[in-house]
């Protein structure tokens, strides 16, 4: 293997690293929830106060970190924002009542946060080097890091192992990891450079023509990520609930959206680079749409988590193609152009839940979860803002 090979593979693999870490962090610390809420004595409303701390930071994050990180280069914020991702579960094995809670998360939604646009943007930067869609490819290793720190997390419950010996060794494995594995990300010059010309005038009137486009490509992130947050927190209640399932088959639906998403993201590079991203969001979306559609008004538990796994399989490389056209925007620093992005569709995980939740109570969980297939559609639609945005 050449010099020149031999960086760009470790310039891969310092950006992959990243989104391993990322997903880990995010992960690790879910399946002790019960046991926090027990040991702190909160309830479930109380919960969900501090449980809103996390997707607050990680909104707030996105939105400031873009200009951050175009000043500074997204690589050094990413080391950084991973280090303190990992630290952050600290603070949260700790926590001694809510105030501490809400706080602790909040304080992990920041620093998740930062690391997503800086991550990204460094993804957006190998991509450039190797002349060659890589960015689902990263998308999947956080969707195994994910998957990792639950299975993690789950072991550690089981075997009853201690809150906060827990999360203190995890954050501090996963902040070590962090900062070793992330000194071959990949220098971003280039992205500084384009903010210091924009000193003069250019770079405002390149991101005032981008706002269009921006703005659709964060319309299309927010209706994948609303009808991700749907999976994840109704698909085993419409199973359960709605259509009679036993426990264990309740949580086959959002397990059935994961694994698919994390199969097609690792393998959706090559998908993407044969037959085009528009063309890849479109038959993206269309699949969800039906697959999600024909599920729900199957009223029987195997047709739904046939739907549930298809639809997850449809929209798992939404995010990493709207992401990829933000951060190739002519004249917009990627790291800003992802964070517009962001800042947009993350809202769909603020609003996702409560909005499926209060429709469902006036017209049933069934007709609440069409949601995310009429959103499914206006992906299919608006994918055409991916072409406009990479040209």
């Amino acid at each position: 293997m050449s010099e020149t090979s031999e960086r760009r593979w470790g310039a891969s693999a310092a950006v992959r690293t990243t989104f391993l870490v990322h997903g880990l962090v995010s992960a690790a610390w879910v399946a002790r929830i019960p046991q926090i809420k027990a040991e702190l004595g909160l309830s479930e409303g109380a919960l969900g106060v501090a449980l809103l701390g996390s997707p607050v930071g990680v909104v707030i994050a996105v939105r400031l970190t873009g200009r951050i990180a175009a000043r500074w280069g997204s690589g050094p914020v990413a080391r950084v924002s991973g280090v303190a991702a990992g630290l952050a579960l600290v603070p949260l094995g700790l926590a001694d009542g809510l105030g501490a809670l809400t706080a602790a998360l909040t304080a992990l939604g920041l620093a998740l946060g930062v690391l997503d646009v800086a991550m990204n943007a460094q993804a957006v930067a190998v991509e450039r080097r190797e002349g060659r869609p890589l960015m689902s490819g990263m998308h999947g290793a956080w969707s195994v890091g994910a998957l990792g720190g639950a299975l993690t997390g789950s072991w550690a419950a089981h075997l009853e192992v201690p809150v906060p010996l827990h999360l203190g060794a995890a954050g501090a494995g996963l902040a070590l990891a962090a900062l070793l594995g992330t000194r071959g990300l990949p220098d971003d010059a280039e992205q500084r450079t384009a903010l210091d010309d924009g000193a003069a005038g250019d770079g405002d009137g390149a991101l005032r023509a981008a706002r269009r486009p921006l703005l659709m490509l964060g319309v299309i992130g927010l209706c994948s990520f609303l009808g991700e947050g749907a999976m994840a927190d109704w698909s085993a209640v419409h199973l359960r609930e709605t259509l009679g399932a036993g426990a264990g088959v309740a949580g086959l639906g959002y397990a059935g959206c994961a694994v698919a998403m994390a199969v097609a993201r690792l393998a959706g590079d090559r998908v993407i680079a044969a037959a085009g991203p528009v063309r890849v969001l479109r038959a993206g979306g269309l699949l969800a749409a039906a697959a999600l559609g024909a599920g729900l008004l199957s009223g029987h538990p195997a047709p739904s988590v046939l739907g549930f796994t298809l639809y997850g399989l449809g929209i798992a490389v939404v995010a990493p193609i709207t992401f990829g056209a933000a951060g190739n925007l002519p004249g917009v620093p990627a790291a800003t152009g992802i964070s517009w992005v962001t800042s947009i569709g993350y809202a769909g995980f603020l609003a996702g839940p409560p909005v499926i939740g209060f429709v469902a109570q006036g017209v049933g969980l069934s007709w609440a979860l069409a949601i995310p297939v009429a959103l499914a559609l206006v992906i299919t639609a608006l994918a055409g803002a991916v072409r406009t945005a990479r040209s």
